[in-house]
């Protein structure tokens, strides 16, 4: 038994969402990992002691990334740190290590532990590390029904510890890390798979084992999201700018700002704010002194900042009527469900019986009413239903758009009396 599991044995796991009782002791401080905080790893001759080490580990492998978002360029990690029984931890980094695919096949069919698993997988890819099966003690949270998820919510809640904040936003592009980051890093993983055993026995208790086995395979099972489409689309600000033209100056100034903050390997926010290239557009500035009168672009842009940004504009004045960008996204799928009363009142009055019904569904089962079945599904579902609406055809359009099995055993028969609505 690990000294988590001891001190953890001694208190009650509260009830997912309920408030501490009186008599609860309060969360015991992780100031230290275990065996201390181990060295960081930057070489090819330390990291294949570490595949050594890990390979000839056993049980579940806690793991956990840290990027340096809203500092670097992409979302690549810097700091990769790991956690398995007869390892002890690692704390290895990808800038010096970057080809990790060997500790990777090492551990690849131990079951990997991750908290939001989603957001750090793909940079876990990007460095050679793909996890055959996975445990998610955020998802689990989730379906567990627990009202706060994030990691140090729940080792609290759960396992009665307090672990270190402060450091989840820092620059961990920093080198060399100073050791008050490395020790918060090292934490993160040190009581992982703790959580993972304690959130297991939860959702077995609850009758939700088998639901999250599903989520967890699914997860693991996905392929790399594909690139998006228009992604200057998704500038803060975007629904002020309503003519064509403008966008283009969207369109122009985001590419612009996204190759610059490429080759500088900076977060595009550091080079040019979104509201700036809200401002550009909205005003079509004719010049470099008129643009730099603009929000964001203040005295302390250089003259050649403001003539960079100042050709896109100029670019995007010359286009062609034809070449300008067209006001929405082609839709895939449904139209915005506030249209639907006016294009389809048959389809919206599917859609808020569905609507209602999964919401008090969610409620009866205790879990967020996306993690029962996504909005985006019900939508398709509720605009475009089967022909004759039964048990079976709605099944397999669920089936369709991804649902998993658990999913369509618990909704189907509610969306089908949904579907149902425009009969009376």
């Amino acid at each position: 038994m690990t000294d988590a599991q001891k001190t953890a044995a001694d208190m009650t796991l509260r009830a997912p969402g309920d408030s501490p009782p009186d008599s609860r002791p309060a969360p015991v401080p992780l100031l230290e990992p275990r065996e201390g905080i181990p060295p960081v790893t930057a070489a090819d001759g330390a990291l294949a002691e570490i595949v050594a080490a890990f390979a000839a580990g056993t049980g579940p492998v806690a793991v956990d990334a840290e990027r340096a978002s809203g500092y670097r360029y992409g979302q690549r990690a810097y700091l990769v740190q790991l956690r398995r029984e007869g390892a002890g931890s690692a704390l290895i980094d990808p800038v010096g290590c970057p080809d990790l695919s060997a500790l990777g096949e090492a551990i690849g069919d131990a079951e990997w532990v991750l908290h939001a698993a989603t957001q750090d997988l793909p940079c876990l890819r990007d460095i050679g590390m793909v996890p055959s099966r996975l445990f998610d003690t955020e998802l689990a949270g989730r379906l567990a029904g627990f009202a706060r998820v994030g990691l140090g919510a729940m080792v609290e809640n759960v396992l009665g510890f307090a672990l270190e904040k402060g450091h989840s936003a820092v620059d961990w592009s920093t080198r060399p890390l100073p050791e008050p980051w490395l020790r918060y890093a090292a934490l993160d993983v040190e009581l992982l798979v703790d959580l993972r055993d304690a959130l297991e026995e939860e959702l077995e208790q609850q009758g939700k084992l088998e639901w999250a086995r599903q989520e967890f395979a699914a997860i693991a099972a996905a392929p790399p999201p594909p690139p998006r489409k228009d992604p200057w689309r998704r500038t803060s600000g975007m629904h002020k700018v309503r003519r064509r033209r403008q966008m283009a100056v969207v369109r122009e100034l985001w590419t612009a700002r996204d190759q610059v903050a490429q080759r500088r390997d900076v977060s595009p926010g550091k080079v040019l704010g979104d509201a700036a290239i809200v401002e550009a557009a909205l005003n079509l500035p004719p010049n470099s002194h008129a643009l730099a009168a603009l929000p964001g672009f203040g005295h302390r842009m250089g003259r050649r900042q403001l003539e960079q940004w100042q050709a896109a504009v100029d670019r995007a004045r010359a286009l062609a009527e034809n070449e300008l960008p067209q006001p929405g996204q082609p839709l895939n799928g449904p139209p915005p469900p506030r249209s639907w009363a006016d294009k389809d009142p048959v389809a919206a009055a599917r859609l808020s019986a569905a609507r209602a019904a999964v919401t008090a569904l969610a409620e009866e089962l205790n879990l967020p009413q996306e993690n029962l079945i996504t909005p985006d599904t019900v939508r398709r579902l509720c605009w475009e239903p089967p022909a004759e609406p039964s048990q079976e055809s709605v099944a397999e359009v669920l089936k369709g758009h991804g649902a998993r099995p658990w999913q369509i055993e618990q909704v189907t028969p509610i969306l089908t009396e949904a579907l149902l609505t425009d009969a009376g």
